[in-house]
Order: C-alpha cells, then sequence, then structure tokens
C-alpha cells in the first residue's frame, strides 16, 4: 500500500498529479462556504485543540469552484468508479449543478444523521449532512452488497440487517476526540468505514481533494487501500502527515465484522434463455408445495445463487410475458 497527499489546491494539484481514468473512488467533504473558519459559534464546544489555517470558500465564489473540482474528479475517476460528496444544504445546489454539467450518474441522495446539532433559538435543529452518491458510467461500478451483512442475517424484530443497512439514511454520531489535536470538521470513522467497503476493494486507490482532518486517508490506508489526496492548508497538512506516517496499512482489518451465511455465487451473472425456462418450472412446482410466493422465492434463491429481486423480476417478467401471449 502507498499514499500520496499534496499540501496543495487540489484543482491544479489534480491537474499535475493525478492522470484521467486513475481513481476507484473518491469521498470528500468539501468547503461549506458557511464561513466554515467560525464553525465553533455554532457548536456548543471549546477550540483550545482544534487546528487553524481551515479553508473557507467565498460564497461568491463557491459555484464556480465546485465546477472546477468536480470537473477534475469526473476526469480521474475510472469508469465504474464511485464519488461519495459531503455537504450541508446551503450550497448544495451548486455542487447539485456542478455535477448534472459532468458525465457521472446518481445512485443515491443519502442522508447522514448525526447527534448533537446545530445549535438555534429560532429554527428547528439542523441535524444532518447530505451525501451524494454518484458513479462514471462506461463499466460496471464497484458496490459490494454483501460486505457488512450477510443476505439471511435478521436483527431480534426479525428484520433484514442488510436491507437497514442500505437505507439511505444512516445514523452515524460524530467522533468527539477531547484533548487531541483536530480539524475543524471531521467524517467520523465508521462512516467512512461504510462507504468505502461498498464501494471499493482492497488494493484499490482512493482518493479524496479536501482531506482536513486526513481521515478518509487513514481509514482507507487501515483498510489496505492505496490513498492520494489534497490539503491546502499547511498546518493540518503536517499534522496529518504525521499521522500517515504513524498509521500501518491494514490496522483496521481485524476490526471489521464479517458478514455471515452464504452469498448468491451468481449475482450479477446474466440470465440464459434455458435458466428462465428452468427457473419458471421450479418457480411453479415449489408454489405448489409451499403455498406462498415469499417461501418459494427464498427456496429458487438458495437452488439458483441469485438475490431475491433478480428472482422475482425474472419470475415477474415470465408470468407477464405468458399472460400477453395467452391474450393473443
Amino acid at each position: 500500500m502507498k499514499y500520496n497527499i499534496f499540501n496543495e489546491d487540489c484543482i491544479e494539484g489534480s491537474k499535475k498529479h493525478i492522470k484521467d481514468n486513475s481513481i476507484d473512488l473518491i469521498i470528500t467533504d468539501p468547503p461549506y462556504g458557511i464561513n466554515g473558519d467560525e464553525l465553533h459559534k455554532h457548536y456548543a464546544r471549546k477550540e483550545d485543540y482544534v487546528m487553524q489555517g481551515y479553508v473557507e470558500i467565498p460564497l461568491e465564489e463557491y459555484g464556480s469552484f465546485s465546477h472546477q473540482w468536480i470537473k477534475q474528479a469526473e476526469r480521474i475517476l475510472k469508469p465504474g468508479g464511485s464519488i461519495y460528496i459531503v455537504s450541508g444544504y446551503t450550497n448544495l445546489y451548486h455542487i447539485l449543478d456542478a455535477l448534472r454539467t459532468t458525465s457521472l450518474k446518481e445512485l443515491n441522495h443519502i442522508i447522514w444523521k448525526y447527534n448533537f446539532g446545530v445549535h438555534t433559538k429560532k429554527k428547528f435543529v439542523s441535524s444532518h449532512y447530505h451525501i451524494l452518491y454518484w458513479v462514471k458510467p462506461g463499466k460496471k461500478h464497484t458496490f459490494n452488497t454483501y460486505i457488512r451483512y450477510g443476505p439471511k442475517e435478521k436483527n431480534k424484530q426479525g428484520r433484514s440487517l442488510n436491507y437497514s443497512d442500505r437505507e439511505d439514511v444512516w445514523i452515524i454520531n460524530r467522533e468527539y476526540k477531547p484533548g487531541k489535536r483536530k480539524n475543524k470538521n471531521e467524517l467520523p470513522y465508521q462512516l467512512l468505514k461504510k462507504m468505502i467497503r461498498y464501494s471499493s476493494n482492497e488494493n484499490d486507490t482512493v482518493c479524496d481533494l479536501f482531506l482536513g482532518g486526513f481521515s478518509t486517508a487513514i481509514v482507507s490506508f487501515g483498510l489496505n487501500r492505496n490513498v492520494i489526496g489534497f490539503e491546502k492548508g499547511t498546518e493540518i497538512y503536517s499534522h496529518g502527515m504525521k499521522m500517515m506516517k504513524s498509521t500501518k496499512p491494514g490496522f483496521l482489518i481485524d476490526t471489521i465484522r464479517k458478514p455471515k451465511g452464504s452469498f448468491p455465487h451468481n449475482q450479477g451473472k446474466p440470465w440464459t434463455p434455458e435458466e428462465k425456462e428452468r427457473l419458471f418450472m421450479k418457480y411453479q412446482m415449489y408454489y405448489n408445495k409451499y403455498g406462498t410466493k415469499k417461501d418459494t422465492i427464498n427456496r429458487l434463491c438458495e437452488e439458483f445463487g441469485r438475490g431475491r429481486f433478480s428472482i422475482k423480476n425474472q419470475i415477474d417478467a415470465i408470468q407477464k410475458k405468458n399472460e400477453l401471449s395467452s391474450k393473443h
């Protein structure tokens, strides 16, 4: 594993240091354009250990700035590569506007709900961020569906843990580091681990264009990913590089939860006409045996090595085709 981190502006730095179509995953938390150097006024915390040098973007420049760095993100992503952008709501429209001028395609608009929101008196408390999850077309994107929970794992209420984990509202607490040096705004390790594991594999390259507290770099390196990134603030960069030098590649591997159970071994493979014909024959046979569509599909998932949605979609398509044929 290796890391290349530069004390430079990411827009010009990307042009110099990163080749076209070379990055597997981008996770980044750009400046919010809301006087981020004064964030402490909105949160009940002391600034004694918070590093200075947070680089904010003036509001009047935010639109142009967003277009410039997102254009670089589009260039450096591999076809099939993914990008997660963490943003507040104030200037979210600038980021969305910039994304929509690229070839990138939206997959999800995730809401990250955290603890201890912005203190307010005359309006509702803001306690969430937006996470925009987009991909670069051209190849199948990486999404490790069962990397955290197996397809049959349930909680105490009998609900699928995998389904719950992949819903688009994430409740993950911030991390507080009393008595330790920190950046103005840092992403929690649990949030980063989730994005990195779902959307990349070991030995892939993860890029963060606005490193800040270096959390993306540390977690990526700790999960055996290569890292490249940029941090413009000199003090923040120096502190981050000291942390990186003491970070061992793969140090997080033993801490991650291993999913339980078997996995659909044919997931993602195209259906052949012969397989579709056999599926429907088996569906009719098992339906007569079990009496419910749910139990029937569960049995078919095991036999065909495919997920529930894949099985259900094929059955629905065959039934619809048969209905149309019978009408003619």
